[in-house]
């Protein structure tokens, strides 16, 4: 079996998932909590090809409007899924969502099928990102195929997820960083999931460490540390959001909000596979405006 069919199975299983009265049942207990809606994983093109995937795009984000138009008091919007397997109909079903649907942003994963967001052929997108200035959310992602020592088959002890999910954030951070992506477009919204993934702990190495940018590679490799980029490694990378899905830390939400900012920090559960209560619970004292104004501020909310 496959990880996207085990993926798949296990969010079946997940109480709220796709079942909407359970769902409005767990709302229930926490008033004034809304929900942003969005696709789980696994995403539209690691289950179906580029032929396919288009379709599964626009069926799950209707069916996202379909929630929203009947509880909106609860579901003020959703993010739309894309088929990032291709590339022209990703822009496309863009396009419809925000423009047609009143999607909040979009969803991407930190890679498309092990394949990197900073290749060219995603560019038009993040261009229109930028111009419609919708955020988009970045989820990690990282299979427990991918062994942590090269004489092993797999990831052991979730190790894959634990920290290879963080991991896969501030690595996709990174490459959207040096391509240059803020230089082209400054106003690009991009909300990092899990308080950043492991770039605030990095601090000192994302500053100083990588304005020496290439003197540890060998000389014939010397095309990898190559870059266009035009400001500071480390000015570049707070121009990032992150949310405050940490599992219950308060820990990883006071290290987001060091090196991101208050004002670009959102308050999120990770809902349904993470708890409300111990969500709500670290960010207790946070203020209004991590809680709700930031999100309603970058997203257009409320007319805002």
């Amino acid at each position: 079996m496959t990880e996207s069919l085990i993926m798949f199975e296990r969010a079946v299983g997940i109480p709220g998932m796709s079942d909407l009265e359970e769902r409005i049942q767990i709302m229930d207990q926490f008033p004034g909590y809304r929900q942003i809606l969005s696709i789980a994983s696994p995403s539209p093109e690691a289950i179906a090809g580029p032929d396919a995937s288009p379709e599964l795009a626009r069926i799950g984000n209707d069916a996202l409007v379909e929630w929203r138009d009947l509880h909106p008091d609860r579901f003020p919007g959703f993010i739309a899924t894309l088929p990032m397997n291709n590339p022209e109909a990703s822009l496309i079903e863009a396009k419809r969502a925000v423009e047609e649907l009143g999607a909040l942003g979009v969803q991407l994963y930190t890679h498309v099928n092990g394949q990197a967001l900073d290749q060219p052929q995603f560019m038009p997108l993040f261009e229109y990102m930028a111009e419609c200035a919708k955020p988009i959310w970045l989820h990690p992602l990282r299979p427990s195929s991918r062994p942590d020592y090269i004489d092993e088959s797999i990831s052991k002890y979730d190790l894959w997820w634990a920290f290879g999910w963080p991991h896969e954030t501030s690595v996709c951070a990174g490459r959207l960083v040096f391509a240059g992506i803020f230089d082209k477009w400054p106003e690009l919204k991009i909300v990092t999931h899990h308080a950043g993934g492991t770039i605030p702990m990095l601090e000192g190495r994302l500053n100083g460490g990588l304005e020496s940018l290439g003197n540890r590679y060998a000389p014939e490799h010397a095309y990898a540390a190559e870059t266009d980029l035009q400001e500071k490694p480390i000015i570049a990378f707070r121009r990032f959001y992150a949310d405050t899905a940490t599992f219950g830390s308060r820990i990883g939400i006071d290290a987001g909000m060091a090196f991101f900012g208050e004002e670009k920090t959102v308050f999120a559960t990770d809902f349904p596979f993470s708890g409300i209560e111990e969500n709500l619970k670290a960010a207790e004292g946070l203020g209004v405006a991590v809680l709700s104004g930031n999100i309603e501020r970058i997203a257009g909310l409320n007319g805002k």
